[in-house]
């Protein structure tokens, strides 16, 4: 292909790729995940094939420097418009543009609408996306450009959301009909709990403002049977269709096994502290504050008297000098010096700093319960007999006691354990309870497999609380190691009970991987002449003398068949009981493992239940 004209580097220029017609459309599927039917495709340019102008990276950056931008983006469109309809494509076509070339649009909107005719492409067949490299310097003077053009029938997109210029900003001012996820969101998301609670963040912002959500880069299965399984209704990526001049009217086969996968995802979970990351963490110093006045550092201890007397369920006195706290006077300490014979005399009329701690714990209203938990760990016990100052910002607000700082630690402690165990950051019984509901709302066949450590109590006993947990810890990585984290759920119960909730096919042989390596692995936390002797001596549950041998691993399974009937099927309780059921029969099995149906294993249990 000869040029008339080159730019400075030797190279045909933009104007002249578009006045000789030498762009070259490709289309890229986006699949509507409620049935796996193509909903349409989004078209893309390409410059020559084989010359540095080749990538849409390298075309635009040259049309940015020849100020053709605007242009580009134009042809762009016209050219994919043409190649869409010569190739008969069902469904919408979306297009990029930036803002300067959307407005720029906007005067010419209505030849637009009869060239489209023309082309036989309907103006609601097109989608407009507002590209991620927009800038919009007044979002106000850019919505009216918008709204003409959606007059005319077209739909809008937002591309590319989550990236600096495609805002929220812009999705409330402009709404939308449809919002793409940026790809940084979406690769890895299987494994990634911030990027799915941030796209959980926008499905749900989305299903308020009526926006459908586009969930583009989705690269392998994991990823999308999690966008899946979340709800959102479109996809994009190169495990659904690669760019094509074609335009492929089908999904690639990865795709449409994922798209058809019998078993649900299994959304990753957060992996910090759940003490820090609880919700009320926060919270929790500014529900503890005690309203109390302070006295300034020129108040005597006749005045600290009178307010004692005055206020009798006062535990304590700040002392603040600037609105800030300096010193903290103790009710029972300060009355008991008082009660003394010619005390008050004596010392009524000096200051009350005679009698304060200078140095008291002071908490910030804003502190997290992890924070504060180090405090119960400190040798800085004080604050469980003076109390302790709570401060804003270091101005004094109020006045907490030691019993509620050690009631919010644990009510919070207990609250987050349900979510996530603290030994093993494990999902606890909330999240256990969520993902059975999920299973059997999706009528999917899995196995409820309960785990439970034989002879763990006296081992606990023998070797201390510490050596326990190393245990647990052991017997978490063990099962963690045999499941597929995008099939498997593992939770721990709590103690030495964990519960699998296994889709993989080859689950048996997980799990007997899983009995075999933790009953060698377990060996090594016994000394040498227990381990020489077989076991450890202790006692049993009634004080008996009692031989025991080593900590091993018993499962339970319970298999919970797909597509039952809605009145048959049954809830997390009663699924989670009878796989304890088949828990304790495993723990008498030599094979350590135990496997029932839930229609046998739920009439074993009711059976049990009528003889007691």
């Amino acid at each position: 292909m000869s040029f008339s004209q080159s730019s400075p580097w030797g190279e045909p220029t933009i104007a002249d790729l578009i006045g000789r017609r030498a762009l070259t459309a490709v289309f890229q599927p986006i699949v509507d995940f409620d049935g796996g039917a193509i909903l349409g495709y989004e078209g893309l340019i390409r410059g020559p094939a084989g010359s540095p102008l080749e990538t849409p990276g390298a075309l635009f950056e040259r049309a940015s420097h020849e100020g053709q931008s605007v242009a580009l983006e134009h042809a762009a469109a016209r050219a994919c418009v043409t190649a869409f309809t010569e190739l008969g494509c069902e469904g919408k076509l979306f297009l990029n543009f930036s803002a300067d070339a959307l407005v720029a649009l906007g005067p010419t909107h209505d030849s637009t609408v009869d060239w489209l005719k023309r082309q036989g492409l309907g103006v609601d067949r097109l989608v407009l996306e507002l590209t991620e490299q927009s800038t919009i310097a007044d979002v106000r003077s850019f919505a009216p450009a918008i709204a003409a053009l959606r007059a005319t029938g077209v739909g809008f997109a937002l591309d590319d959301y989550g990236t600096a210029n495609a805002s929220m900003n812009l999705w409330v001012r402009l709404q939308p009909d449809v919002v793409k996820i940026d790809r940084f969101f979406i690769d890895d998301i299987a494994n990634d709990p911030l990027k799915f609670e941030a796209v959980r963040a926008m499905q749900h912002f989305a299903q308020a403002s009526g926006a459908r959500l586009v969930a583009e880069g989705i690269e392998n299965a994991a990823d999308l049977i999690v966008v899946r399984d979340m709800g959102i209704a479109l996809g994009q990526g190169f495990l659904i269709g690669r760019p094509d001049p074609r335009a492929a009217r089908k999904l690639a086969e990865p795709a449409r096994e994922a798209l058809g996968a019998g078993h649900i995802a299994v959304f990753p979970g957060a992996t910090r502290s759940p003490v820090a990351s609880s919700p009320s963490g926060g919270m929790a110093a500014a529900k503890m504050i005690v309203a109390a006045p302070a006295l300034p550092t020129s108040a005597t201890n006749n005045d600290v008297l009178d307010l004692f007397n005055r206020l009798p369920t006062l535990h304590a006195l700040a002392v603040v000098e600037h609105d800030k706290p300096i010193a903290l006077i103790n009710r029972r300490s300060f009355m008991d010096r008082y009660a003394l014979p010619y005390h008050r005399e004596l010392f009524g009329k000096r200051p009350c700093m005679l009698f304060a701690n200078a140095s008291p714990v002071l908490i910030e209203k804003s502190m997290t319960v992890e924070q504060m938990a180090k405090l119960l760990a400190s040798d800085d016990q004080r604050y469980l007999a003076d109390g302790f100052v709570i401060t804003d910002e270091g101005r004094y607000v109020g006045l907490g006691t030691g019993e509620s700082l050690v009631r919010a630690v644990t009510e919070v402690r207990i609250e987050a354990a349900r979510y996530a165990n603290p030994l093993t950051f494990l999902p606890g019984n909330i999240p256990i309870s969520s993902h059975i509901a999920r299973l059997v709302g999706h009528r999917v066949q899995f196995y409820a497999c309960y785990v439970d450590l034989n002879h763990f109590k006296p081992f606990n006993d023998r070797y201390g609380y510490w050596q326990g947990d190393e245990v647990l810890k052991f017997a978490a990585a063990v099962l963690a190691d045999v499941c597929d984290p995008t099939r498997d759920f593992l939770g721990h119960v709590g103690g030495d009970d964990f519960l699998i909730l296994f889709q993989s096919d080859d689950w048996r042989d997980r799990i007997e991987r899983a009995i075999d390596a933790f009953n060698q692995g377990a060996l090594r936390f016994y000394a040498d002449e227990d381990r020489d002797a077989g076991g450890i001596h202790g006692e049993d549950r009634r004080g008996n003398p009692t031989f025991f041998g080593f900590v091993t691993m018993a499962i339970g399974c319970v298999r919970v068949d797909a597509n039952v009937e809605e009145d048959t099927r049954y809830g997390s309780e009663e699924i989670a009981s009878v796989a304890a059921l088949a828990k304790h029969r495993a723990k008498q099995a030599d094979s350590g493992l135990f496997v029932i149906g839930l229609e046998e294993g739920a009439a074993m249990m009711h059976a049990r239940e009528a003889h007691v």
